[in-house]
């Protein structure tokens, strides 16, 4: 080996030492300090980055929660036992929660509301909305049932069904997902606990709502009179019920006369 190769070798690896000296130094001096609580907090998520929580992702919520940007129990999917898990890890006492589901205010299936023309566009709720009338359904409030909130959930917790999508109470996680997907604004949370709801969002008269669906409310204001929790209201032509003062009696179930107020199994 001559000695203008050996010395550039020689030049060649004390470089390397240097260089590798100084990234470990750059690395200690201008590391980012994780916040163990940060990762307690990781480590009891689900994981499914879905943005239920109002962040882009876990680590950003767990970040945010060390910070108090963020309450405890904001995780929808994790429930209970991440709220609790994660109040533990911050030192707080954990107060219990409604579990929430998501409920679509829709029963505009095959058989109530009428087809005024055959879709063929694309199949998403948002691309059939733009249209002019809406969708192809009789009535412009209705589900489209395309399938925009189904493609949208992560956890297969809804159906379409008879041409209306139905969520699965038992897999929702109440990310909020299939509510910002949602054309129109048909889906919200609902209290899992409280059954009796109220399948329509139609904001027509009486009289157009009996012309373009079986089932719709028509504002008749027999259920808001006969509650005695003074539970129903009708806004906008349409029962709303308060699932706070809500007493599950069934009254409005068993005397709505189109039976648009249902109990959930």
């Amino acid at each position: 080996m001559t000695a203008s190769i050996l010395y550039t070798i020689l030049s060649v690896s004390g470089l390397s030492l240097v260089f590798g000296a100084l990234l470990g130094f750059a690395a200690k001096k201008f590391a980012v300090r994780v916040d163990p609580k940060v990762e307690q907090i990781i480590g009891v998520l689900p994981g499914t980055n879905c943005g239920g929580c109002g962040f882009p992702g876990c680590a950003v919520f767990a970040e945010a929660v060390t910070k108090k940007d963020a309450g405890y129990n904001g995780c929808p999917v994790g429930g209970a036992t991440a709220a609790a898990q994660i109040a533990d890890a911050m030192g707080i006492n954990p107060v219990a929660s409604e579990r929430k589901i998501a409920f679509v205010k829709c029963n505009g299936k095959d058989d109530n509301v009428k087809r005024n023309y055959i879709y063929d566009g694309p199949k998403s709720c948002v691309a059939a909305s733009q249209l002019a009338t809406g969708g192809n359904k009789s009535c412009a409030y209705s589900c489209i049932g395309l399938g925009s909130c189904k493609n949208s959930c992560p956890f297969g917790a809804i159906k379409i069904t008879d041409g209306i999508a139905g969520i699965d109470g038992k897999k929702c996680t109440a990310c909020g997902k299939c509510v910002a997907a949602c054309p129109k604004k048909l889906i919200e949370m609902v209290p899992e606990k409280s059954k009796v709801r109220v399948l329509c969002n139609s904001m027509d008269t009486g009289k157009v709502v009996r012309a373009n669906c079986r089932a719709g409310c028509i504002g008749c204001k027999v259920c808001q009179k006969l509650c005695e929790a003074g539970a129903i209201t009708i806004e906008n032509s349409v029962a709303h019920i308060d699932y706070e003062k809500c007493t599950l009696c069934m009254v409005c179930v068993n005397k709505c006369p189109v039976k648009t107020i249902k109990a959930m199994p």
